[in-house]
């Protein structure tokens, strides 16, 4: 054996052994790599596209094998009904949201609202708002995970709608995008919204 490979195996004893120490897994949750804390909170906070003036926050909690999500909107017309979804880009480098792309459905399914089984992993239905133009709204899904291995969501983005979603295809019609945000990890010790 060559001093280039003896030369490496002391750092190959000390992967193996903190390998090893870790339990080489990740923790409950399927989420992070091995030895990581799982992520199991996201937010994306949402901000007007341009010419509108809708704003909120959209919360992520994992829970086992399903996520709760939690919207709350600001500045919207009183009393209408809005569609809104999980897009696949995490991308809000253009005004009218069109950077984000369309829905995320990585399984390739037909459009749908939440009460279809077989419907993009981000189609989340509508949101109505109130008198005064705010909506705030809980649903839980179980075809997305934040980190884990079905549909992970981090990183991607969150469009509202200026009209409803009728659940027609190819993605229900909900009109123009009026405000996005980008799905990035919360802290812990933060409350939601």
């Amino acid at each position: 054996m060559n001093r280039r490979v003896w030369g490496l195996f002391p750092v190959l004893l000390g992967v193996v052994f903190l390998t090893s120490c870790d339990g080489g897994s990740a923790p409950s949750g399927d989420s992070g790599s091995p030895g990581t804390d799982p992520i199991d909170r996201a937010i994306a906070v949402l901000t007007p596209t341009q010419g509108n003036d809708v704003s909120g926050t959209v919360d992520f909690v994992q829970a086992g094998e399903a996520v709760q999500v939690v919207v709350n909107v600001q500045g919207l017309k009183p009393n209408t009904v809005h569609g809104w979804h999980i897009h696949e880009f995490g991308d809000i480098s253009t005004p009218d949201g069109n950077s984000m792309g369309g829905h995320y459905n990585p399984e390739n399914q037909d459009h749908a609202l939440p009460n279809k089984t077989n419907r993009h992993a981000g189609d989340l239905g509508n949101l109505t708002a109130d008198a005064q133009g705010n909506a705030r709204q809980e649903i839980t899904v179980d075809n997305i995970s934040i980190n884990g291995t079905k549909n992970p969501i981090l990183g991607r983005g969150v469009i509202i709608h200026a009209d409803e979603d009728d659940g027609g295809q190819p993605t229900g019609n909900a009109g123009a995008r009026i405000a996005q945000g980008v799905i990035g990890v919360r802290q812990v010790n933060q409350p939601e919204s």
